[in-house]
């Protein structure tokens, strides 16, 4: 229990937020969900976050990972419930709430930001809100990056990325498409254009396989068959498709594929699309694509076993519902050919994946061999930065990946003012992270022009004086999974997954254990009754000696076990001294909520 120590205890002990890349507090948003103030909840969701509705959608959700009601069954359902206020709130609610405003004057100093994907839309939404002049340069014919490029229609509608966008650029940001650094402007061009240059281009080079066959007619990368759809190419597979890899992006490809009719013969002439790969965990959702392309049997290849598989378990189930066949523990030998086209695949026999250091180190049993049948073999096995467009020996130092080499704390890179973000930087990770990037190089450049750090260093505990849950089932209540279109019904570009009904919200934010409130010990009231002790439902609390803490040392300690604590409060109401409280902490991730919506420019 909480006496007087460190006070970002308080941060680390609220899991979804200290979990949160950009450090939402979602167990707040969740509560107020909870207690039907929407509007509370959505502030608190897109205050710290401009692609809240995007993230409401498709956001990997770190948060409900570490969410500490999995400790006793299910984390909440964090991510969905975000779309549920978005859905009130957001630009997709058609309404004209407005959120955030510029704090600041117009001010001289002008960046330059290398990439129109979520990183860098992330640091131009903040810079613009301090005032500096920025310039977007954007290799393509859209802004977005994955995406829009990357993440399939069924998944993420393009109205609401382009929604959340354009309140970025209504902002004042300057962008310029179609151009490509290293072709069409050099990094020593935008140095001596801007006063920052933040580098986001993304890994955007594919990764191959040097086996035989494997430049053959029938033979893609993933993300050159991602790109390729949802710019409206016509991509042609045939009747089966093996994709070589284990990872979320071949599952959306595979079901993009299957929709292939309503993505129709969409004009893209003119989107110079670069080839490679999206992310690490690209292969599963390349299969899932290929089906709805009209490809009859898709048939992942995993080195792994199933367990071992980095696609998420969701996604994983969602291609077995839709006719996908895993084969696991298989390696890829050589693409068969005939005439120059592929006619399958021959496989290997995986012994390990991992060495004994966990490092992937793939071992074969060569020998035992099994070929399947194919039109098309997929490729998705990762990606690369394309460090050739950097300018050499003139361009930022690198790192052991072939990433932008930056200092972890300012994202700042070897050149004098110029950052680096996002993939760029870090190779493949996850959309929230490129926010949290693209937020973070923000932040260092505006400290670098003199600005304050736009980030708390300390926060506040509020006391609540009425808190009890002591006739609420809440600890009862199992996870309410998020509804989704039947498997007959997923034709088109409809999005597949369902956003919660307002009960159905209600209900699972109500499950929440409410970690943003912590119980507080007022050490000189404490009588070491133990009545605490004996209350707590979950036998959580005990006393013991201080020795047992720290060697030598003499008393006793009141002990509270925070990993699997539900906030009940009945050790409080039990405490005869009144030596136990509840407190809310409001702290470093924890950004304040204004008392209107209606501040400055539409979210």
């Amino acid at each position: 229990m909480a006496a007087l120590f460190d006070l970002s205890y308080y941060d680390r002990n609220i899991p979804c937020m200290a979990a949160c890349p950009v450090h939402t507090n979602a167990g707040v948003y969740v509560a107020a969900i909870a207690e039907g103030d929407d509007l509370t909840a959505y502030l608190t969701a897109r205050l710290p976050n401009p692609f809240a509705s995007v993230c409401g959608r498709v956001c990997a959700a770190p948060c409900e990972v570490a969410c500490r009601r999995g400790e006793i069954d299910s984390p909440i359902s964090i991510r969905a419930l975000k779309r549920f206020v978005t859905e009130k709130y957001g630009p997709e609610s058609g309404g004209e709430r407005r959120v955030v405003a510029m704090d600041r004057p117009e001010r001289n100093e002008s960046i330059g930001i290398v990439g129109g994907g979520p990183a860098g839309l992330a640091a131009a939404h903040d810079l613009r809100l301090h005032g500096y002049q920025v310039t977007i340069y954007e290799a393509t014919l859209m802004l977005g990056g994955m995406m829009v490029l990357g993440i399939p229609e069924y998944r993420l509608d393009r109205t609401l990325v382009q929604a959340e966008i354009d309140a970025i650029i209504a902002l004042g940001v300057e962008v310029e498409l179609q151009t490509r650094l290293g072709v069409d402007v050099t990094l020593d061009e935008l140095r001596s254009r801007h006063d920052g240059v933040m580098l986001a281009l993304g890994a955007t080079l594919g990764r191959g396989l040097d086996i035989p066959g494997n430049d053959a007619d029938g033979v893609l990368r993933a993300i050159e068959f991602l790109l390729n759809v949802n710019q409206g190419f016509k991509a042609e597979i045939g009747e089966r498709v093996v994709v070589i890899g284990g990872g979320n992006v071949a599952l959306d490809a595979a079901r993009t594929a299957l929709r292939a009719a309503a993505y129709g013969e969409r004009p893209a002439a003119g989107v110079d699309l670069p080839p490679g790969e999206h992310e690490m965990t690209e292969a599963v959702d390349v299969a899932r694509s290929a089906l709805r392309i009209g490809a009859k049997e898709v048939t992942i290849l995993a080195l792994e076993s199933p367990e071992e598989m980095p696609a998420s378990t969701f996604e994983i189930d969602e291609a077995k519902l839709e006719g996908i066949r895993f084969v696991h523990r298989r390696g890829p030998q050589r693409i068969e050919v005939a005439d120059g086209k592929v006619t399958g695949l021959t496989t290997v026999k995986v012994l390990s994946v991992f060495d004994a250091q966990g490092r992937f180190a793939p071992t074969f049993e060569v020998g035992v061999e099994e070929t399947i049948a194919a039109d098309t073999v997929i490729i998705a096995i990762g990606q690369a930065v394309d460090i050739a467009a950097l300018g050499g020996d003139r361009g930022p130092a690198l790192s052991p990946r072939r990433t932008v080499a930056i200092d972890l704390e300012t994202m700042a890179t070897s050149l004098p003012g110029v950052w680096a973000a996002g993939d760029a930087s870090s190779g493949p990770r996850l959309l929230i992270d490129a926010i949290a990037d693209g937020r973070k190089v923000a932040a260092d450049i505006h400290r670098t022009f003199g600005g304050a750090d736009p980030v708390a260093t300390s926060g506040t505990l509020l006391p609540l004086r009425s808190f009890h849950r002591l006739t609420d089932l809440y600890d009862r209540v199992p996870r309410h999974e998020v509804p989704s279109l039947p498997t007959a019904r997923r034709i088109g570009l409809a999005e597949v997954e369902l956003g919660f009904s307002e009960a159905e919200a209600r209900a699972e934010a109500r499950r929440c254990l409410r970690c943003f409130s912590n119980i507080q010990l007022a050490v000189d009231l404490c009588v070491l009754c133990g009545l605490c002790v004996d209350v707590c439902p979950f036998d959580l609390i005990s006393i013991v000696p201080v020795a047992d803490l720290e060697p030598g040392a003499v008393g006793t300690a009141l002990l509270l076990d925070e990993s699997k604590c539900i906030r009940c409060g009945l050790c409080i109401e039990r405490c005869p001294s009144k030596a136990l409280s509840m407190a809310t902490w409001s702290g470093v991730g924890v950004l304040p909520v204004p008392a209107t919506a209606d501040t400055g420019v539409k979210a």
